[in-house]
């Protein structure tokens, strides 16, 4: 955990774990599949890479398209009625 790359898609992987794990224990989403976390991991991963191999824009573009993604695909601040 030497640069900025490694805490910053940490901290991402982190809620994105835990807004998995929240679902998971909470009421079903018929919208919400595991599959669907898998792009933002991976992406994580990659950005991380190639934030540490000096390619730094790369690294920012695909953090902030991981960012989108969680927020349009998963929508993490939607409210489920109950």
């Amino acid at each position: 955990m030497s640069t900025i790359y490694d805490w910053v898609t940490v901290v991402i992987f982190g809620a994105l774990a835990i807004l998995f794990l929240h679902r998971s224990a909470g009421p079903s989403r018929p919208s919400d599949r595991t599959i669907y976390y898998l792009p933002p991991a991976a992406g994580c991963a990659a950005a991380n890479y190639l934030g540490n191999n000096d390619q730094k824009w790369a690294a920012i573009a695909l953090t902030v398209a991981v960012v989108g993604y969680i927020l349009f695909i998963l929508r993490p601040f939607d409210r489920v009625e109950l």
